[in-house]
């Protein structure tokens, strides 16, 4: 009877072993189950931003005892990035990083840090995005859209590249199709610098150019090298126009449902990317200027006073609002 009670005893620790299998053990030492967090990122895994994501999915894992575990999917794979972007407000995938004049789309303020020539540097660029003074207010209103906005990376300097000639003036750029993000703020922004915008999803340009559909494109020389981009549009022009933000957002019933101690280190880790991402950023685009020039590129230098001048009433016509108005005051008192 001994024997039988041992056996016993034995056979339901093991069931109690497997059945605690697919979870992990809490800080209670209760079994949970670990939620994965699927990030769309239409860039490769290369990029400073992926890398940076990796690492922030690693230390969320880890400081949240498992509870989450945070899957990026690169090159557009989960789908372009106004795609991407709707499947985070529905709760389909948890998180997107986009390019901030997408969320143009859903409130018309987040133009203020879109705007051309805003910025006088990535440093000042971050200190305006990551500032909860400046904008907790609008990162929180598009909550009831299913979003939040957690934070912004730097994404880099964006200037025009062709396949025709080195760009120096808007003439350059006349009746040339440039792609530019969704956006009619960009739109409007090539225009004035002299071409035509093109909106388009950044996995179509490489085959638009070579085919003609396009003349160029405007991004930031990492992305330019990464994308083979030099390929079929060798001529790249340094416009410094734009500094757009890339956010990341998650989607609003997902965060809000963590607890208040997993917001917290999930805000602490994600702003740990931000610096990382920054600290990698000027070496990654040095690097890849290099090589895009071993591939056959030519860069060129912009005196951008004359860009800046043709873009000056767009500015006017964006900031139409209290709202608007307020923050580029804000954004142009933090470069001082």
């Amino acid at each position: 009877m001994k024997k039988i009670s041992t056996l016993f005893v034995s056979v339901f620790c093991m069931a109690l072993i497997i059945s605690g299998c697919g979870g992990t053990e809490g800080t209670s030492g209760e079994s949970q189950k670990t939620e994965k967090l699927k990030v769309a990122f239409n860039q490769p895994e290369e990029h400073p931003q992926f890398q940076a994501m990796e690492a922030f999915g690693e230390k969320f894992y880890e400081r949240t005892d498992g509870a989450y575990e945070v899957e990026v999917s690169p090159n557009e794979t989960l789908g372009a990035q106004r795609e991407t972007l709707e499947l985070t407000q529905s709760g389909t995938i948890a998180m997107s990083i986009v390019a901030g004049s997408l969320m143009e789309s859903i409130n018309e303020d987040f133009v203020v840090f879109n705007l051309p020539y805003v910025y006088d540097s990535k440093e000042h660029q971050m200190d305006v995005l990551n500032n909860e003074d400046i904008t907790s207010d609008l990162y929180t209103s598009v909550e009831d859209d299913g979003l939040r906005v957690v934070g912004a990376f730097h994404g880099g300097v964006r200037n025009v590249y062709n396949k025709e000639q080195p760009i120096n003036t808007p003439e350059d750029l006349s009746g040339m199709k440039i792609r530019v993000m969704e956006s009619d703020t960009n739109v409007q922004m090539l225009e004035r610098m002299g071409g035509v915008g093109t909106p388009m999803g950044q996995g179509e340009v490489y085959t638009a150019i070579q085919s003609g559909v396009l003349d160029g494109g405007e991004n930031n020389e990492l992305i330019y090298n990464d994308l083979k981009h030099v390929e079929v549009a060798p001529y790249y022009s340094k416009t410094q126009h734009l500094m757009v933000p890339d956010y990341l957002i998650i989607n609003s019933d997902l965060f809000n449902d963590m607890s208040e101690e997993h917001q917290d280190i999930f805000m602490e880790e994600f702003q740990a990317a931000i610096e990382m991402n920054s600290d990698m950023f000027e070496e990654e685009v040095a690097a890849a200027e290099e090589e895009a020039i071993e591939a056959g590129a030519e860069f060129n230098d912009v005196d951008i006073s004359v860009f800046q001048k043709e873009v000056e009433p767009l500015i006017e016509e964006k900031l139409t609002t209290d709202t608007t108005k307020d923050l580029y005051e804000k954004v142009r008192e933090a470069a001082e």
